[in-house]
């Protein structure tokens, strides 16, 4: 994430993130957080939407604690707070409280663009966070994940990464997460070709997404597709987990917003929406059975079985009866 301001301090009093890329935006947000936590393991953390903000609002949640805890506020979309709310903000951005961090998430558009100038004007820390259009862009930002995790890719196999996977930037970062994880090395182009080959067409997420959603047809099609293409099993069994434990966090949640539940499970509100969507027919029987046969094809993909594309095709099959065990 590049900084448009020379202060580089998470605990500014005042950030503001900048752009319209929601995985650079979450990121802003966790690198505030985890440094105030790590300044003060107790920090009350608020992560409002703009309507949840409303006139007055701010001045209680930075008003003096008799406990002097130090708390974090996050305001997404600051662009679309009302007239009055925003005059509240710009009084606060020329006092701002001790032990209070200020995030203002604002798109960087024309919409609401006095409060974004008066935060600069106010000095307050900036990160970019732009939607990355360009292939040069996403190309730069795969190289940064490598280097940001300490390890050596080629410039090839950072390409290849890219024609791959495309433009979805939470895919690309989980794809070098998942190589630096696995690979022992400088990763290159024919590690890339053997993890991510067809990834475009159909990755392994379009394979558990279609499993979670009961549409057992589409999702079998999707693995025989990902497998020819060459998509490495390991990567489909990872998705796979990740779809059904996702399944079984916000079943078992307490209801609320996205944005609770992304703070309570970990998930970023974009996945709360749709995991909400992946889960009208589940049950917590389901969700054990589902787990089972994950757990089951990921030890015959790893050498615990004869014939890994059959036992991801048991998993598959038995993910999507586990997903429509509500309708019977």
């Amino acid at each position: 994430m590049a900084r448009n301001s020379a202060q580089d301090n998470p605990l500014a009093p005042v950030t503001i993130a900048v752009g319209q890329e929601d995985l650079l935006l979450d990121r802003a947000v966790r690198e505030v957080v985890v440094a105030a936590r790590a300044a003060d393991a107790d920090t009350d953390v608020r992560d409002l939407t703009s309507d949840q903000l409303q006139p007055g609002t701010l001045a209680e949640l930075t008003s003096p604690s008799l406990f002097a805890e130090r708390k974090v506020v996050v305001v997404r979309n600051a662009q679309d707070l009302s007239a009055d709310t925003i005059k509240d903000v710009k009084a606060y951005l020329g006092a701002p409280a001790e032990e209070i961090t200020l995030v203002l998430l604002h798109a960087g558009a024309a919409k609401g663009k006095g409060l974004l100038d008066a935060a600069r004007k106010a000095g307050a820390r900036e990160v970019a966070c732009p939607k990355m259009t360009k292939p040069a862009d996403r190309l730069a930002f795969v190289k940064s994940e490598f280097r940001a995790l300490g390890r050596s890719a080629t410039p090839e196999a950072c390409q290849a990464l890219v024609d791959s996977i495309g433009s979805d930037l939470r895919e690309l970062a989980s794809a070098v997460t998942q190589l630096v994880s696995d690979i022992e090395g400088t990763i290159d182009e024919a590690v890339v070709g053997r993890y991510y080959t067809g990834r475009a067409e159909a990755s392994s997420f379009t394979v558990a997404d279609r499993a979670v959603e009961g549409r057992a047809a589409e999702a079998l099609e999707a693995l025989r597709w990902s497998l020819s293409t060459g998509v490495a099993p390991v990567m489909i069994t990872s998705a796979l987990a990740q779809g059904v434990r996702a399944i079984g966090k916000l079943s078992s949640a307490r209801g609320g917003r996205p944005a609770d539940l992304a703070r309570e499970l970990g998930m970023p509100p974009w996945k709360i929406d749709r995991v909400r969507q992946q889960m009208r027919g589940w049950t917590p029987d389901g969700v054990s059975v589902a787990l089972r046969a994950v757990a089951e094809a990921d030890a015959g993909v790893k050498g615990g079985g004869d014939d890994p594309e059959y036992a991801l095709e048991k998993a598959v099959v038995a993910i999507a009866r586990a997903a429509r065990s509500r309708r019977g």
